[in-house]
């Protein structure tokens, strides 16, 4: 008994130097969270814009000689830019992006994933000034003789989980194909895991570019437009990326950026 009672009595001497530590470790923690860059913006790490990003998705974000490159990559480049801090980019699943799971539990400040804009998403996080027009499209291969809507009944159609390809092709009454990424949804395409695939044209269109066995067949007037997702009520932020969208579309950037990604300029 006696030794047992010592023993205690000294764990419960270290416990409580530890609740002291870890008390100034919470206030450590507290100002990190509250870090802020150019503006005023909040940031979840101090000097980083830390940005989740569902890679690969050619050609707004994959890797590329070790380094992560496309169209959303370059504009993140400039968003830090003028925020004056670095960018980190996280590589993100698109589900936790677009039901805004990934902002809201703090992974990221922002992100840049050719997100299309919708009302059921911007419940859960705020959006940028949009930044490109994306209609759907549907890709098939040319063995498959696939060409409109019409011809996919009782086929299998790929789509990319948790997009608006994903919900048109439901809502057209299709049998998909969920991938976790368009890498996995255009593999499948080529190797006859899926007879077509639904989903933005910038991104299929790439695709099929310098690509002979696909044919980019048809394009739904669907008036997407893309943006940044910023985590809810971070005005600061929201009002910095749309400060750095309206430079690099006044001084020309972005159409530029336009043309060496999809080829040619678009809205």
């Amino acid at each position: 008994m006696p030794k047992s009672y010592k023993l205690s009595a000294s764990l419960a001497g270290v416990a409580a130097v530890a609740a002291l530590v870890l008390t100034g470790c919470g206030s450590s923690t507290g100002s990190t969270s509250t870090a802020t860059a150019e503006g005023g913006a909040s940031l979840i790490n101090s000097g980083k814009l830390t940005v989740c990003s569902d890679i690969p998705y050619e050609p707004f974000e994959f890797v590329q000689d070790g380094k992560n490159v496309g169209f959303d990559m370059d504009l993140v480049a400039e968003f830090a830019k003028d925020l004056k801090v670095t960018p980190n980019v996280i590589t993100t699943p698109f589900e936790g992006i677009q039901s805004g799971e990934s902002l809201n539990t703090g992974q990221c400040d922002i992100a840049a994933s050719s997100i299309s804009i919708t009302d059921a998403r911007k419940s859960v996080m705020d959006f940028s000034t949009p930044y490109l027009d994306d209609d759907l499209s549907l890709l098939a291969t040319k063995a498959s003789g696939l060409a409109k809507l019409d011809d996919l009944k009782g086929k299998k159609v790929g789509v990319q989980q948790g997009t608006t390809g994903e919900e048109y092709a439901k809502d057209k009454g299709l049998e998909t194909i969920q991938y976790e990424n368009t890498g996995l949804l255009i593999q499948a395409i080529k190797t006859g895991g899926v007879d077509a695939a639904i989903g933005n044209q910038s991104v299929l269109g790439y695709a099929a570019k310098g690509d002979d066995t696909l044919v980019f067949a048809e394009t739904y007037k669907t008036g997407e437009q893309l943006g940044v997702a910023i985590k809810k009520d971070n005005t600061a932020m929201t009002e910095a990326i749309n400060a750095t969208l309206k430079r690099l579309t006044d001084d020309g950037t972005i159409d530029k950026l336009k043309t060496t990604w999809f080829g040619k300029a678009t809205s």
